[in-house]
C-alpha cells in the first residue's frame, strides 16, 4: 500500500475516496530509559533509548492505520498526517497518530 502525505499520487487518479483512517498508539517509556535519558541531558547527545521509543510508535501507528485502510477497502491513504503528544505527570507516555483518507487509485 502506497502511504503518502501529500494529497494525491503523481500520474495516477483516485477513484474512490473512503474515508478517514487512523491508527493511534500509547507507549510508555520504563525507569531505565528516564536515567539514561537524564545522563544524557547532563552530558550531552542523543538519547537513543528514547529515539526508540519514537520509532516503535509512529511504525505501530503506520502499520496499524494502514490494516484499517485495508480492511476498508483502500488501496492508497493520502495526506497522512502524524501527531505526538507526551503524556502522564512525568512526561513518560508517548502517544502518537497517524491518519488520512483512505482512497482507492487506479492502476496501482
Amino acid at each position: 500500500m502506497i502511504i503518502t502525505t501529500t494529497p494525491t499520487i503523481e500520474g495516477k487518479r483516485i477513484v474512490k475516496y473512503i474515508g478517514i483512517v487512523a491508527g493511534e498508539v500509547i507507549e510508555g517509556a520504563n525507569f531505565l530509559r528516564d536515567i539514561a535519558a537524564s545522563f544524557r541531558d547532563f552530558v550531552g547527545g542523543r538519547a537513543a533509548a528514547y529515539e526508540e521509543v519514537f520509532i516503535k510508535a509512529r511504525e505501530s501507528a503506520i502499520r496499524e492505520m494502514e490494516e484499517r485502510a485495508t480492511n476498508m477497502g483502500a488501496n492508497v491513504i493520502v495526506g497522512v498526517d502524524l501527531d505526538y503528544e507526551v503524556l502522564g505527570s512525568s512526561g513518560s507516555i508517548l502517544f502518537v497518530s497517524a491518519s488520512g483518507t483512505a482512497v482507492v487509485v487506479e492502476n496501482i
